[in-house]
């Protein structure tokens, strides 16, 4: 080969990969993380708030943008790994959600690619962020400020139930810093109250169906339920359980109450994640992480199933129903 045309072949080989490359950032790659499982249908999520966030600061999936998703199934111990992998993908941005074990894993994993993170219940707390207005680093994202939350659901439920001396409070031990989170603001407002605080604690479906057998046991006028990514999965199983044992509960998220659960109060889940889907647009299009504020939810949801409340022979308060986002009847 003469030299001209073995110079030409490696100059083409030397543009390849520059002209490869430049194509993969015009289309950017997302790595998911989340501690939950997949849903049975992949086009609900493409479809959910998150995917709608992105649409509006312009990246389509399939068009402008590709996901890799990894789901670690509600098993904590999955998440260092699936953070690994998407690391070694050369993803250009990490989406988290499932609460702060997910967070931490993409943290631990890298300390450069932008990290979005949802439903992270106390980020400074659990060294996340800096602070909510100047994160830091590489990470930010949205606070479910589920600590303030729990004191607020245990004032409902007691005004539902006002007689009731003993309220349980169900939570994940998987979850160890979500279930901090929760617990020691509930047993303040109980303390408060006068009222006593029994907490139990199930990480399976086994483990729920033996909770609510304590539950009888301890006689308990009420049930607190922990907002916990587990806990919604098992949902049905947790308001059928409930019906069953005639015990009055309350949930964080509004899927409990339309499931024909008594009552629900949490943030607006779908919001939060389209804020999320927002945020991670605008890292994509030039914004650092570390300038953009980790936001608390501005939009909260009551909602109150009356027909679930008839079942119990609960008379709902006119005060619950007067500040209610909805009411099913």
């Amino acid at each position: 080969m003469r030299r001209r045309e073995f110079l030409l072949v490696l100059g083409g080989a030397a543009v390849w990969p520059l002209a490869l490359r430049a194509q993969q950032k015009a289309r950017p790659v997302i790595g998911w993380l989340n501690l939950r499982s997949p849903p049975a249908n992949p086009g609900d999520w493409a479809r959910g708030p998150i995917h709608r966030g992105l649409s509006e600061t312009g990246f389509v999936e399939d068009q402008n943008m590709t996901s890799e998703a990894r789901w670690a199934d509600f098993h904590h111990d999955r998440l260092p790994a699936l953070a690994a992998d998407l690391v070694a993908r050369r993803v250009d941005l990490i989406i988290t959600s499932g609460g702060a074990p997910s967070a931490l894993a993409a943290k631990n994993a890298t300390s450069t690619i932008p990290i979005v993170f949802t439903d992270v219940g106390g980020p400074v707390e659990s060294g996340l962020v800096t602070s909510l207005a100047r994160p830091g680093g590489n990470l930010t994202g949205f606070t479910d400020i589920v600590n303030e939350l729990i004191a607020k659901r245990l004032d409902l439920l007691s005004e539902l139930v006002p007689q009731a001396a003993v309220i349980a409070l169900l939570v994940n031990p998987k979850n160890q810093i979500g279930t901090e989170y929760q617990v020691r603001p509930a047993q303040e407002a109980a303390r408060v109250k006068g009222i006593q605080l029994s907490v139990l604690e199930a990480g399976t479906e086994g483990e729920i169906d033996a909770a609510f057998a304590t539950l009888q046991q301890l006689q308990a006028g009420g049930l607190l339920v922990a907002a916990d990514g587990f806990f919604g999965s098992r949902g049905n199983q947790l308001v059928a359980l409930a019906a069953r044992q005639a015990v009055p509960a309350i949930y964080a998220y509004r899927g409990y109450a339309v499931a024909g659960g008594l009552i629900s109060y949490g943030v607006d889940v779908a919001a939060l994640d389209r804020q999320a889907g927002i945020y991670a647009g605008r890292i994509l299009r030039g914004a650092k992480p570390a300038d953009l504020p980790v936001q608390q939810p501005a939009k909260f949801e009551l909602v109150v199933n009356l027909k679930t409340a008839k079942a119990l022979g609960l008379t709902v308060p006119p005060s619950i129903l007067a500040g209610a986002d909805e009411v099913i009847e």
